[in-house]
């Protein structure tokens, strides 16, 4: 009796925090949380008994005038980012919202809200802040569909701005492209910048896009090298429409599986340089 009142003298505290805890838990699994919010509605009452019904409907209107202040300023920094990007394009161009993106081909397509009505036809080029997007290849009245560089089927004649090795950039669903080379021993390294080449029938040459993240000199039957973007496509709200008519180039090399009479991709959704 004496060691059973000399154990509680010592570990009464504990005991009773162990029981507290696992009355607790019982209580919370028997109840689905509901205590929890009981509590809480108990402690916050007096905070809102001073309040009449008109008040706290006043205070949930004041908080959503709040939040849509911080999405217009949001909005009114990526204008200002537009404005600032437009001032920089040399070539004529048309400004569209990106409207329609799907979660099973968000790096494939985007909708733009500019079509036929804007004067905007399949093969227009769309860039956006960090260089190049993609190309129109569907137009309606007021929208159109671009085939985003990061979709696999997509083709871009590209070069190293630096040494201006040539090769041809693909995509690979991901904010990465890969670019092979034509030479065997391309001189490039981690850094260089890339962008769109003369050898391009499907887009404007010196349009950029992106840097050279890593190299792999031994792959087969090119060299290759993986490409950063520096269009922000995951978060791309707007771009810009450019007029672009393809133009055929006869003194593009020749390429595995492409037309020998002049070169080129045989064409298709996203094939071509």
């Amino acid at each position: 009796m004496f060691a059973l009142r000399r154990w509680w003298t010592r570990h009464a505290l504990k005991a009773g925090m162990v029981t507290l805890a696992v009355s607790s838990a019982w209580l919370l699994r028997a109840s689905d949380g509901a205590l929890i919010y009981e509590t809480y509605h108990w402690v916050t009452r007096p905070l809102q008994a001073g309040l009449s019904r008109e008040q706290q409907f006043e205070n949930s209107y004041i908080l959503e005038l709040q939040q849509r202040i911080v999405e217009l300023e949001n909005q009114n920094r990526a204008l200002q980012t537009l404005e600032a990007y437009e001032d920089t394009i040399t070539a004529e161009g048309l400004r569209a919202t990106v409207i329609g993106r799907g979660a099973d081909h968000w790096w494939q397509h985007a909708i733009l809200n500019r079509g036929s009505r804007s004067g905007v036809a399949v093969g227009y080029v769309v860039t956006g802040p960090g260089g190049l997007v993609g190309r129109v290849v569907a137009v309606s009245p007021s929208t159109s569909r671009v085939l985003l560089v990061s979709d696999p089927t997509s083709r871009v004649g590209a070069k190293v701005s630096r040494s201006r090795a040539m090769g041809v950039v693909r995509g690979q669903a991901n904010n990465r492209v890969v670019m092979e080379f034509f030479e065997k021993l391309p001189d490039v390294n981690a850094g260089d910048v890339i962008v769109t080449s003369s050898y391009s029938r499907l887009f404007p040459r010196d349009i950029p896009l992106g840097r050279i993240e890593s190299i792999d000199l031994t792959k087969s039957p090119a060299p290759e090298a993986v490409i950063q973007l520096s269009s922000p496509l995951p978060v791309l709200e707007w771009a810009v429409i450019h007029p672009f008519a393809p133009q055929e180039t006869i003194d593009a090399p020749v390429l595995p599986g492409t037309d020998p009479q002049n070169g080129l991709v045989p064409d298709g959704d996203g094939a071509g340089l």
